[in-house]
């Protein structure tokens, strides 16, 4: 084949390589875009999933070296507040849609209330977690009691301190929806929040039942 044909034929070919990376690259940006809130809260929304994934196998594997020791532990464990917890939370992230339902229609002053509702909510969970913490401190039981409550303690206390850091950042989102920050057509901030928020709404959907009810 002469040089001319086989350049020409190189050429394309480059070209349509090029063209292949241009869609590719193009379907990322667009599902990026598609991301409720900073892309950067999605990177941690991920690792603290991860983090938790973890925690949860490890957690699985000690159980089914110890059965009898964590099904014996499980059943000191009050279910109703857990479930009260449960309630709460389901409920605060249907706050959290509302909220952000209503930056997205301009109403920031409801968009206010309901976060502040939901930062309520959030202090209920708060409330009943250090009640359950106590009541189990005042019986004796610590880290050291047994592998169960170990596992109890600290997965409930590092999701509790998710949730603390949660009613921070929708705190603030309060206070600059107060001050005019966000609107309708500007309210990644609002968004950013509401994720945070809700993948501390899911992790406690697992958790729940794999602490409390899985036997």
């Amino acid at each position: 084949m002469p040089p001319s044909f086989v350049s020409i034929d190189e050429s394309c070919d480059e070209a349509g390589i090029l063209g292949n990376l241009m869609n590719t690259k193009t379907m990322l940006v667009n599902e990026t875009e598609d991301l409720p809130g900073d892309f950067a809260i999605w990177i941690f929304i991920l690792a603290e999933m991860l983090v938790f994934g973890v925690m949860f196998i490890v957690y699985a594997f000690a159980r089914s070296n110890q059965i009898e020791v964590f099904n014996e532990s499980q059943l000191t464990l009050s279910r109703a507040m857990g479930t009260l917890n449960t309630i709460i939370l389901i409920t605060s992230s249907y706050f959290v849609v509302r909220a952000v339902s209503a930056i997205k229609s301009g109403n920031s002053r409801q968009s206010a209330h309901w976060l502040l509702g939901t930062i309520f909510l959030g202090g209920m969970f708060v409330a009943v977690k250090l009640w359950e913490f106590n009541e189990k401190f005042s019986a004796g039981i610590t880290l050291e009691t047994n592998d169960f409550y170990m596992f109890y303690l600290t997965l409930t206390f590092f999701h509790l301190m998710h949730v603390l850091m949660g009613m921070i950042i929708l705190a603030c989102i309060v206070y600059k929806l107060k001050n005019g920050d966000y609107s309708a057509k500007e309210h990644f901030g609002v968004e950013t929040g509401a994720s945070f928020w809700h993948m501390v709404d899911l992790l406690w959907i697992i958790l729940f039942p794999l602490i409390y009810i899985i036997r």
